[in-house]
């Protein structure tokens, strides 16, 4: 074996491994934008399409916060939640209470309109041009023999695992999560049971905003945000949620994964517009082969 080729044996598992990592660190974000949306669709019976611009006002809050604070964004974390939730908490009374009672359609419609807002918000305040949020921590790599990791990419898979079992813990240990998941799979029967359902359904807009400002911050420094970045986060969390399982919070993560893995994989194998258009031909073959996701139930069996 030549010398060359002996290098290239060796190289080929590394570049799979960082690939692998970059790939993680991205599903981690899209991960968490997805999980606020499957919170709002089963809180409100709608599809929230003002999570995308969400998840990019809470990378442009980053990017002020970094300006006037200078911290890495690991400290500014706690911070971005707690705006992003009140701007989630202002939406859902905005969007969703005055028409709470109309068809879903209407709210659909209300939260283009505020994903519009917010775009146009952000690039009155900030401009047109990419900005780069503060680092989620130093810069620099981690070492293990050939292998080197960016602390960035570790950080980011770290911190969303670490939302995602907070979330988790939420809906199952806590009765503010149970109260959740009881309004969100029968609104009727828990205003039965003296449960608030438009109150709950607030905490999930409040919720879901906070998670997107979670996933702006982790990705605002490696990939940049812009005023029109919304609009391709929201179609990577609805297909993530389309792939993983509709209404599933289990399904919603591992779409966000798998859809990420894929454009890491691809793009680095060929281009980043053949892995676009590849990504949307294997979800109109999930929809074609398996409409109610890898995780969800066939119809007949929810009957």
């Amino acid at each position: 074996m030549s010398l060359w080729s002996s290098s290239y044996s060796r190289a080929r598992p590394v570049l799979i491994l960082q690939l692998l990592l970059n790939g993680l660190a991205l599903g981690a974000a899209y991960a968490l934008a997805a999980l606020g949306f499957v919170l709002v669709l089963n809180a409100s019976r709608a599809v929230n399409f003002a999570q995308g611009d969400l998840v990019m006002a809470g990378g442009f809050v980053a990017v002020a916060l970094g300006s006037w604070l200078p911290l890495p964004g690991i400290l500014l974390l706690p911070a971005v939640l707690a705006l992003m939730a009140l701007l989630g908490l202002a939406v859902g009374l905005v969007a969703y209470v005055p028409l709470k009672d109309r068809p879903p359609t209407s709210i659909f419609i209300s939260t283009i309109a505020i994903g519009v807002i917010l775009q146009q918000g952000a690039n009155s305040l900030f401009g047109g041009a990419p900005q780069a949020g503060p680092p989620l921590v130093g810069g620099g790599a981690i070492a293990a023999g050939d292998l080197v990791l960016s602390r960035q990419s570790v950080a980011i898979v770290a911190v969303a695992a670490l939302l995602v079992l907070l979330l988790h813990l939420l809906l199952t240990r806590t009765q503010a999560g149970r109260r959740m998941r009881a309004a969100a799979q029968d609104p009727e029967m828990a205003r039965a049971m003296g449960i608030e359902v438009t109150g709950t359904a607030l905490t999930s807009f409040a919720l879901a905003a906070a998670l997107a400002g979670a996933a702006g911050l982790l990705l605002a420094n490696q990939y940049f945000v812009t005023p029109t970045a919304g609009g391709d986060l929201m179609l990577k969390a609805y297909i993530a949620v389309v792939i993983g399982g509709w209404g599933r919070l289990g399904g919603a993560v591992l779409g966000a994964l798998l859809i990420a893995l894929f454009e890491v994989g691809v793009a680095a194998a060929v281009s980043y517009p053949v892995a676009e258009a590849l990504l949307y031909a294997a979800l109109l073959a999930v929809l074609a082969l398996r409409p109610q996701g890898l995780l969800g139930e066939a119809e007949g069996r929810r009957a």
